[in-house]
């Protein structure tokens, strides 16, 4: 334990599901963790959770949608924060809808929160990870790479597929200011956000999905928030020291199949 011991971090969406699974991990490894997030009592709870690991917690409630919120952060991080060891980019949206009924609004939304944001919010916290030599931990999907039954998601994979590439060329770009850069592609993990995407689906649908995750999971079983808090964990700290620009699925072996 205690392998980040004071590493000052940063995530953005962080309140509940995977982004909280991290910020937990993050803590109990002795990190200090600023958590992101727009529901103002969430992030009250998660911030009482965390600090019974007798750590610092800072939140701050923000729509990352909003214009210049991006840049509003980093200031408001950087007047209690010289530098940041870690960003861990999780705040994103996914919206299944088949590509021949996506709006416009649809489509901005998911590039605004699954792109735009994590693009400009670490070119404006870039200083600070200078300072700190630090490590960037960007949150993809499985959905870059593989297409499921029942989930049309064609914008949502082109966000995450926009995240692996960022993520390779940002990590060369940085490599030489001792910034390391890397992704994880978590598969389904049981979140809050998980459980009200599949309320949403037919009976037929939600049958025919949970029979896909049946036979397309050599462990048989969704990932809980903790497994892509312990990877976080890992590419954080300095048994990582000498990985970057790549991209780690953690879903129970989803891929393979």
């Amino acid at each position: 334990m205690n392998q980040l011991l004071d590493k000052k971090t940063v995530i953005t969406g962080s309140s509940e599901g995977i982004g909280f699974g991290i910020a937990e991990a993050f803590a109990r490894n002795g990190a200090d963790v600023w958590l992101v997030g727009r529901d103002v009592t969430k992030l009250q709870q998660s911030q009482e959770k965390l600090q019974t690991y007798n750590i610092n917690v800072q939140t701050t409630a923000i729509d990352l949608y909003a214009e210049g919120a991006s840049m509003q952060l980093a200031d408001t991080i950087c007047q209690k924060w010289d530098a940041v060891d870690v960003l861990v980019n999780n705040a994103g949206l996914s919206i299944f809808t088949p590509f021949s009924e996506v709006s416009p609004a649809e489509f901005e939304s998911q590039l605004t929160l699954n792109v735009r944001v994590p693009y400009l919010f670490t070119q404006a916290l870039l200083p600070q990870l200078q300072l700190a030599r630090g490590s960037i931990i960007n949150i993809s999907s499985y959905f870059a790479q593989r297409a499921i039954p029942v989930r049309p998601s064609s914008a949502y994979s082109l966000t995450k597929g926009a995240i692996n590439s960022f993520t390779k060329t940002l990590a060369c770009e940085l490599g030489s200011t001792g910034i390391r850069v890397n992704a994880i592609a978590p598969g389904a993990t049981r979140t809050p956000l998980h459980a009200r995407n599949t309320q949403k689906l037919s009976p037929e649908a939600k049958t025919r999905l949970d029979e896909y995750l049946q036979v397309s999971y050599p462990l048989n079983s969704m990932g809980e928030p903790e497994d892509i808090g312990n990877m976080a964990v890992y590419l954080a700290s300095d048994a990582a020291k000498w990985i970057t620009g790549a991209i780690f699925n953690v879903d129970g072996g989803l891929t393979t199949n």
